[in-house]
């Protein structure tokens, strides 16, 4: 991974031009739940949320592992797990809430039990209404916890 002084001109170039003074929110599907990780934690004083839906992979066996970095988080995170998603294991799982939990972040983690990755992407065959219907009126809660001036 790229040094925290090599990364921040370009988050900020690309986010923070484009929304009000103050911390955001961030919102990753599979892949960018573990940007979203990797962003709260090298920008702690301007991310307050972060919500992952059918994320991964947020538990690795690389130096780089998001489980690895959580330490310097100060955000309130959402996770929402497919059920059937070998990128997130029961076993990913339990391993990334520990390391939250050891991190003393607050988070909720939840497993949405029969739904597969992609349950939010309407174009999918994994696609799921009403598992996509929850995701949103979660990350909304999360937001309007959090962002609400």
């Amino acid at each position: 991974m790229a040094a925290d002084h090599e990364l921040r001109p370009q988050f900020n170039k690309l986010v923070f031009p484009q929304v009000a003074e103050g911390k955001v929110g961030l919102t990753g599907y599979c892949m960018g739940a573990r940007l979203a990780v990797l962003a709260a934690a090298m920008f702690p004083e301007r991310v307050a949320a972060v919500a992952g839906f059918h994320g991964g992979p947020l538990v690795t066996d690389t130096a780089d592992s998001p489980h690895l970095a959580v330490e310097n988080i100060s955000a309130e995170l959402y996770f929402a797990h497919a059920g059937d998603d070998h990128h997130m294991t029961p076993e990913h799982i339990a391993q990334f809430d520990k390391a939250l939990s050891d991190a003393g972040i607050r988070y909720r983690t939840e497993v949405y039990e029969g739904v597969r990755h992609g349950y939010t992407q309407a174009d999918t065959s994994d696609y799921d209404p009403e598992a996509a219907e929850r995701h949103y009126r979660e990350l909304l809660a999360l937001f309007d916890r959090t962002l609400r001036r």
